[in-house]
């Protein structure tokens, strides 16, 4: 089972003087069906990784190495309540690296992001938008030059996030997701934060042809999802402070 005047333009990147072509993984944890996607410019070797869960850091370390890759970057799409983020332990595997979170979400991260910003590594260059709505921090990353979206919870296979917490809104969703996902190309490729059917991958003209819910008006969408009464993540309590500060217990009690 598988189950988003003048503005300056902030931009986080790794100089290099060579470029190559994209390494991409896609990795999947089969507790809270959680992907995760490792991208690397294959000549420098820098490379990124969206949404690790902290008990697949030695998977993703040991793919990481035997790749000889050099990861730059452990980003997240948002706070989850899911799972724990496996940031803050790369960051001890990989000192390096610096872990990367939506400004809004008020959480601790070494890059902070807001739209408009960009991510680069090699030669490859992330957009960042803003895509709340599931909760009022959620970011997607687009890669123009593959026509790829990272969307995290914001849209999945033919459904989208829930919206019952974490500052949730049903329709900050709908708006998020037809103005900054669903207006790309329809050859774009979406990759969820999830999958519970077994699906990997979507493209945007999938989702406006045959998404369920967002195929709705905006006045039925929010009447759906307010309509959904689904359990609370197992892992919440624990996930949610956690995910605050990289992960990391030690921080989340105080200590150095």
């Amino acid at each position: 089972m598988w189950p988003k005047a003048l503005i300056q333009l902030r931009t986080y990147s790794v100089a290099s003087a060579r470029t190559g072509p994209l390494i991409f993984r896609q990795l999947f944890e089969n507790r809270s069906y959680t992907y995760t996607y490792l991208l690397a410019d294959e000549t420098t070797r820098d490379a990124i990784l969206i949404d690790p869960v902290c008990e697949m850091v030695d998977r993703d370390a040991s793919i990481i190495k035997d790749l000889e890759l050099s990861l730059k970057y452990a980003m997240n799409t948002h706070v989850h309540a899911d799972h724990v983020t496996g940031t803050g332990l790369l960051k001890k595997l990989f000192p390096a690296c610096k872990s990367v979170l939506a400004k809004a979400s008020r959480g601790m991260a070494d890059v902070l992001l807001c739209p408009g910003d960009q991510v680069n590594f090699g030669d490859f260059r992330l957009e960042v938008r803003a895509t709340p709505g599931h909760t009022n921090s959620c970011l997607t990353y687009i890669l123009h030059k593959h026509k790829m979206a990272f969307s995290g919870d914001a849209i999945l296979v033919r459904g989208c996030g829930r919206t019952d917490f974490q500052q949730g809104d049903a329709g900050q969703l709908y708006d998020s997701v037809h103005e900054q996902i669903l207006s790309l190309p329809e050859d774009y490729l979406l990759y969820p934060g999830h999958d519970y059917t077994g699906q990997t991958v979507t493209t945007v003209g999938e989702e406006r042809k045959h998404n369920p819910r967002l195929k709705k008006s905006r006045e039925d969408f929010i009447e759906t999802m307010k309509n959904l009464y689904l359990p609370h993540p197992t892992q919440i309590d624990k996930a949610l402070p956690l995910n605050m500060v990289c992960g990391l217990q030690e921080l989340l009690n105080g200590e150095k």
